[in-house]
């Protein structure tokens, strides 16, 4: 009795470490690579702001569409911030180089959403900033096997998440 219950746990324990160790190893190099994917596609997809001065709503939906195909879903933020034109009347000559007179007001995404849906593009100039930030929203099967074995809950946890931030080198032209 006592050698057939030591030989039942033992197989129960081969299983698990034949299956389950590989299915989540497997599981950690799919995420690891549709971190890559989205951080090289949003790398591009910020340099291309930088380099151009402006965000078109056909990038924007390229973008997340390329993204999606990673078989995730995905919060994108981005925030906009604009150097503001005229910072003070006071000053006769404003230079953006002076530090204390370099004004910037932000659009935040839904603010992007809407003027994209509105205009199609966004103008930037030099000195503008860009940040994109994206983190996964479902539950990734790494995710859900860690959760499974490790008992880590929580609402806020992701797998994926990359930001990059960039500072705009031209003027945006038509």
């Amino acid at each position: 009795m006592g050698d057939s219950l030591i030989t039942i746990v033992a197989i129960a324990l081969a299983a698990v470490l034949m299956f389950v160790f590989p299915l989540m190893s497997l599981s950690e190099r799919t995420d690891d690579i549709s971190e890559l994917v989205v951080q090289s596609n949003t790398d591009e997809f910020v340099e291309g702001i930088r380099t151009t001065g402006k965000l078109t709503l056909d990038d924007y939906e390229k973008y997340l569409q390329t993204i999606s195909s990673t078989g995730n879903s995905f919060d994108v933020e981005i925030v906009v911030h604009q150097l503001d034109e005229n910072p003070g009347v006071k000053v006769s000559q404003a230079e953006m180089t002076k530090i204390g007179e370099n004004v910037y007001y932000s659009l935040y995404t839904s603010q992007v959403q809407k003027v994209l849906n509105e205009n199609g593009k966004i103008k930037l100039k030099q000195g503008d900033m860009v940040s994109v930030t994206v983190k996964n929203t479902n539950q990734t099967i790494a995710q859900l096997l860690r959760n499974f074995f490790y008992q880590i809950s929580g609402n806020d946890s992701y797998q994926i998440a990359v930001q990059k931030n960039v500072i705009v080198t031209v003027n945006g032209s038509n």
